[in-house]
């Protein structure tokens, strides 16, 4: 569904992505975990054509993903994507921001874009806040809409750009919740997350950033629990019982 292949990111002198080598197959949970600043939300963006890399390629479905591409609308319209901060319209209610991109991209039948996007918020449990603009909401209700919205375009792949870390402890869970659900679903998720137990739950695979590199991958159950390489063990040490 998604390939790296030698995947190189530099901003000016500073090198992020040092050869980026991966594939998530359709249907298939994969959390990127690491330090900040390993290029984890980086490698996110440039998968969505929000960043630009100078070198290697990236693919969804085999079609190879170029920032400045006219083809780049096309692809972001099956790759969503979920970000730390929610990014959604203030001055539109929580039913507005997820008909937004059916409704003025893709251009859908509105009625029908309407029945969808509140289908879709009552499911993640928002059928009383439909009305509601984003200031009236908690950071976890505007995360489930920013959910919702991302469902909204019926994408091929969701990415997840740490959804939880601008989150109150008491709401991570319910986010956690509806992001278990589409796991379940089979949705193909790419997950950029500091949440390990979810990860372990959750995820079929787990890819170890550090540096710009992949310094460890396998199957989630297997990363976290018997982690090989010594740096993998001491960032799991530090997030999973912090000093």
């Amino acid at each position: 569904m998604i390939s790296f292949e030698n995947v190189h990111k530099s901003y000016g002198p500073h090198e992020v992505l040092k050869g980026i080598d991966a594939e998530i197959a359709k249907g298939e949970v994969v959390c990127l975990i690491g330090p900040s600043g390993s290029g984890k939300s980086t490698l996110l963006r440039c998968v969505n054509g929000l960043e630009d890399y100078q070198a290697g390629s990236i693919r969804i479905d085999g079609a190879q993903v170029v920032a400045s591409s006219r083809d780049i609308h096309r692809i972001r319209s099956r790759v969503s994507m979920v970000f730390q901060r929610f990014n959604l319209f203030p001055h539109r209610t929580a039913l507005e921001n997820v008909m937004e991109g059916p409704l003025y991209v893709l251009k859908e039948n509105a009625a029908e874009v309407r029945a969808r996007a509140e289908a879709l918020l009552r499911r993640v449990g928002l059928a009383d806040k439909m009305t509601a603009y984003p200031a009236a909401l908690s950071g976890g209700q505007q995360q489930r809409v920013a959910i919702a919205r991302a469902l909204a375009m019926r994408p091929d792949a969701i990415l997840f750009d740490e959804p939880t870390s601008a989150l109150d402890p008491e709401t991570v869970g319910e986010v956690l919740e509806v992001m278990r659900s589409l796991a379940e679903e089979r949705m193909t998720m790419l997950v950029v997350t500091h949440e390990i137990q979810f990860a372990r739950e959750v995820a079929d695979a787990v890819l170890f950033l550090d540096g710009g590199k992949i310094v460890e991958r396998g199957l989630a159950k297997d990363v976290l629990r018997n982690p090989r390489h010594e740096r993998t063990r001491d960032f799991l040490r530090r997030v999973t019982h912090p000093i």
